[in-house]
């Protein structure tokens, strides 16, 4: 993924996960696929930005808060997050922020 999210005006929310992988693949590659993929069918998704050089970090932006709990909820999403405590993540952090402003070029 290495194009920047065409979001909306703000206001909209934004979910930052930050990683570090365990050794191998064992699946994530695959999954991570899928995940793009589901996001990207969930009411509310309006996109994604993420780079992995060691750390990890995934943004997620979406339309409410309502949202993002009900991708957190998602039957799928949350096998990928049960694996990802299990095999795929030595560490992360998930934090959830409201865009209030944004600007470049």
């Amino acid at each position: 993924m290495s194009e920047i999210a065409k979001t909306p005006d703000p206001p909209y929310y934004a979910v930052i996960f930050s990683s570090h992988r365990t050794e191998g693949d064992n699946g994530y590659g695959a999954m991570a696929d899928r995940m793009v993929e589901l996001a990207e069918s969930q009411p509310g998704f309006l996109g994604m930005e993420s780079v992995r050089e060691g750390l990890g970090i995934t943004v997620s932006y979406w339309e409410s808060l309502e949202s993002i709990t009900n991708w957190k909820k998602n039957a799928e999403h949350k096998e990928a997050q049960r694996l990802g405590h299990k095999k795929w993540y030595s560490s992360f952090r998930v934090r959830v922020a409201r865009v209030e402003r944004e600007y470049g070029i």
